[in-house]
């Protein structure tokens, strides 16, 4: 059984900047293309972005760009989300989750598990 441990998230004002961290266990980590979800209050949970195996590949929400970086650290079993030019609308829990391929990173109706998340609050 995987499990996901998020954290990072806090208050931060509009423009600022954010560093989130999910640490994984339960499953061979480097094996695994890892990504980042987010759920806004009343709103479906969603893609951000996502890393291959390698962190040879990216993806990314077509509204984040340029904006949002995903990075892993395989010796430490953790993926990372660096979060710059925050906007009041970045305001969600934030969670991350690992699957075989990228593919599978892209809808978050995939998965049936997850972590608790990391909230992160934008003021304006």
């Amino acid at each position: 059984q995987v499990q996901l441990v998020e954290s990072g998230g806090g208050l931060v004002q509009a423009g600022g900047s954010l560093r989130l961290s999910c640490a994984v266990s339960g499953r061979t980590f480097s094996s695994y293309a890892t990504g980042w979800f987010r759920q806004a209050p009343g709103k479906e949970r969603e893609f951000v972005a996502a890393i291959s195996w390698n962190g040879g590949s990216t993806y990314y929400a077509d509204s984040l760009k340029g904006r949002f970086t995903i990075s892993r650290d395989n010796a430490k079993n953790t993926v990372y989300l660096q979060m710059n030019s925050l906007k009041p609308e970045d305001t969600a829990v934030y969670y991350c989750n690992t699957a075989r391929t990228t593919t599978y990173l892209r809808t978050a109706s995939y998965f049936t598990s997850w972590g608790q998340g990391t909230q992160v609050t934008v003021s304006s």
